[in-house]
């Protein structure tokens, strides 16, 4: 272990290993297989990277992206590992220099995707070295998995061919079921099961519930001036949306771009390259963003439609805060959604499964206890206090005496003999005037007009807080019309009273005046940090110019160059010498020889200058 300690901190930074990082290690080096369930930002990719320096001879790492293992090989070649990977847009000229290396024993980890790997297997392979096979994003080759790849499929064959190599697993999200799956399908022989916490309490989450286009657009924009310069990711269902909300945003004067399935893949790559060089601050995307992106600084995640799954959600709210300092999740759910989502189960040929999926997300969306507690719970963890870090915990709702308020919507219920859906029921306590209404006698209704007193948007409000309190439920098999539950019931005779959250208003916000965005190549420019309230933080500005032109110098992601946790480290610590500059969190010999006097000299000026 002292050797390995060794390489950890020379490669990558660290003077000690993240909670079981070592005992997976170790298990690795003893060649037994090994299934890793480790939440983003866990520190899954040292759990095999280490061994493979370590171990003579290749890993062979299997991606399912490429622009993931970009990622990865560009953060370990600036780290200093000979890393490379074989994928279908390289010239054939690349790809035989990258294989000769390969054979020469000069690649310690090669990237390739799961038919990049079947290509090789009888070609490449046989005439390396290879010490051991690593499969991120494991839970794509289990049908129950939220990522099912038909071509992870293939990969039960590597056991056959290679029975004496260790494979090890590694996925963020998998439950019990998608597990079993894991092992089953790549005949994994007796492997270790590691299982850490799922906890990231660096997350914030919240959730909303109810809102229009309109009041949607309206809180991302709100969202984002509270997140200044921030970087973060805007997830939604129909590539439609993620151009319009893209536009919207752009129009407010924010650098955002959207990504889907269907641009062209010049587009795609350079719409992920400007987010990932920071050169745009939101990206808004389908899942086809999804496992693409590694950037590290990623400060919060927006979810514009509800996922369909609390493995969905889990693995994309984990893009942000992955370097451990905080990150802020919004979700925004809607009936709408909700009935989309029901539908996409129901014609997945996994009916059933998918159903119970997504009504534990729909749980987790109108629950009005910690959301933290209620997501590690559906992962098996145990978690016995609330977190203080969710919207729950943060703002307990004010509630009031709804009970005369509930009644009225179930009494237009029950006179409508349970045969309406939530737009009719609003139309009717507030009296509407739609044609509809009087052709079915609704407007005859003792009950008709009795919630005039009340906008539609706090109707809709309301009547989603009584779904959520169990007092009316959707029946999705018929038109989605409401129903009156035995609980709704007690409440509607009296027998029960009912306590709701009292609505607030969403606020509006103005656009500000069109600015020219004047674009250009690289130029060095003058470091000019705020004036803060603390030396600290007007260095963690210097850093941050710092890193940022250092980052387009070398047209690199600045999360490469260093992570955030690392300015941290640096502005708390303050390094004076390249020798204090080797102390921080992150930086490895290659960085501390690199980019060490430039960061030292920064230090050192601000410090004087604060001085004077």
């Amino acid at each position: 272990m002292k050797e390995l300690n060794a390489l950890l901190k020379k490669f990558f930074g660290y003077t000690s290993f993240r909670p079981d990082q070592e005992e997976i290690i170790q298990t690795i080096l003893n060649k037994q297989d090994t299934l890793v369930l480790m939440p983003t930002g866990g520190g899954k990719s040292i759990c095999y990277q280490l061994p493979a320096i370590y171990l003579p001879g290749t890993t062979i790492v299997i991606s399912p992206l490429i622009a993931l293992m970009k990622d990865q090989v560009e953060s370990l070649v600036s780290n200093g590992i000979p890393a490379a990977a074989l994928n279908s847009t390289m010239r054939e000229e690349e790809r035989q220099k990258v294989k000769q290396l390969c054979m020469q024993g000069k690649i310690k980890l090669l990237y390739l995707s799961p038919e990049g790997l079947m290509s090789e297997l009888n070609g490449l392979f046989p005439r390396m070295e290879i010490s051991l096979v690593a499969i991120d994003e494991a839970h794509c080759i289990s049908h129950w998995g939220h990522d099912f790849r038909p071509e992870y499929t293939q990969l039960s064959i590597l056991k056959k061919e290679y029975p004496s190599i260790p494979i090890v697993a590694l996925t963020a999200t998998a439950d019990k079921l998608t597990r079993q799956d894991i092992i089953s399908q790549l005949n994994l022989s007796s492997p270790r099961i590691f299982i850490s916490s799922f906890d990231r309490p660096n997350l914030s989450l919240t959730v909303r519930r109810g809102l229009t286009k309109k009041d949607k657009l309206t809180a991302i924009l709100h969202f984002i001036r509270e997140h200044k310069e921030q970087c973060g990711i805007i997830y939604c269902t129909k590539r439609d949306d993620t151009t319009a909300v893209a536009e919207t945003l752009t129009s407010y004067g924010i650098t955002a771009a959207a990504y889907h399935a269907g641009m062209n893949a010049p587009l795609r790559e350079k719409t992920q390259n400007d987010f990932t060089n920071d050169r745009i601050q939101v990206i808004c995307a389908t899942i086809a963003f999804g496992m693409g992106i590694d950037k590290s600084n990623v400060r919060w995640i927006i979810h514009y439609n509800t996922p369909g799954s609390i493995e969905n959600y889990y693995q994309e709210i984990g893009r942000a805060g992955r370097d451990g300092l905080p990150g802020d999740t919004l979700l925004f759910y809607s009936l709408a959604d909700l009935i989309v989502r029901r539908r996409f189960a129901e014609e997945s040929g996994q009916t059933n499964i998918n159903l119970e999926k997504l009504n534990s997300m729909q749980r987790y969306c109108e629950a009005d206890i910690c959301r933290r507690r209620i997501l590690l719970s559906y992962f098996s963890e145990p978690y016995e206090k609330d977190c203080g870090n969710c919207d729950v915990c943060k703002n307990p709702p004010e509630r009031f005496d709804g009970t005369v308020l509930v009644q009225k919507a179930l009494s237009a219920i029950a006179r409508t003999e349970e045969s309406i859906g939530m737009q009719m029921l609003i139309d009717i306590l507030r009296a509407s005037g739609r044609a509809e209404l009087t052709v079915k006698g609704y407007h005859l209704l003792k009950t008709y007009g009795a919630g005039r007193d009340l906008s539609y948007k706090m109707w809709r409000e309301y009547i989603y807080q009584m779904i959520q309190l169990g007092y009316i439920e959707i029946d999705y098999s018929s038109s989605n019309i409401l129903r009156i539950t035995p609980f709704g019931r007690k409440v509607l005779y009296g027998q029960s009273t009912a306590r709701l959250a009292i609505y607030k208003e969403p606020e509006r916000m103005e656009k500000p005046s069109s600015k020219k965005d004047n674009k250009g190549g690289f130029k060095a420019r003058p470091i000019r940090p705020v004036e803060a309230a603390t030396i600290e933080e007007t260095l963690l500005d210097a850093l941050k110019q710092l890193r940022k032109q250092l980052a387009e110098k070398e047209k690199k992601a600045a999360y490469i160059i260093f992570s955030d946790a690392a300015l941290h480290d640096m502005a708390d610590k303050k390094p004076l010498t390249l020798e204090n500059f080797g102390e921080i969190k992150g930086v490895g010999q290659i960085k501390q020889e690199k980019y060490g006097k430039v960061f030292v000299s920064l230090i050192r000026f601000i410090l004087k200058k604060d001085s004077e």
